[in-house]
């Protein structure tokens, strides 16, 4: 695995980047239109977004004067596919609770 390159899970754990893709899930945006949405300096929000470029989660389009941000929804298919190899263990185990809740309820007596 190459160290030095940021991957979609590192974007993806800091709450501010995660903002940021729901705002561009919705529409392509300015840089200054992001950066408008948040509280932190305008540095921090291109650092982000330097971020989330490096690990291919979107693009720039320059037009005119302006650099419009858009998510690349496809990046994230990284995620999906791993978040899928534990959703059969995750329903395995919620099968086994409902079984768990079944039997406890079966087994308890009526009060009298």
């Amino acid at each position: 695995m190459n160290q030095g390159r940021r991957d979609v899970f590192q974007a993806i754990a800091d709450p501010v980047r995660r903002d940021i893709l729901s705002l561009l899930a919705q529409q392509e945006l300015q840089v200054s239109s992001i950066a408008d949405q948040f509280e932190i300096s305008r540095p921090a929000i291109s650092k982000h977004l330097k971020i989330l470029n490096e690990c291919g989660l979107l693009s720039y389009q320059k037009r005119g004067r302006e650099r419009y941000c858009r998510i690349q929804p496809e990046s994230l298919k990284e995620v999906s596919d791993w978040i899928n190899t534990y959703q059969s263990l995750l329903e395995d185990k919620l099968d086994q609770f409902e079984s768990y809740l079944h039997q406890f309820k079966a087994n308890q007596q009526p009060n009298e």
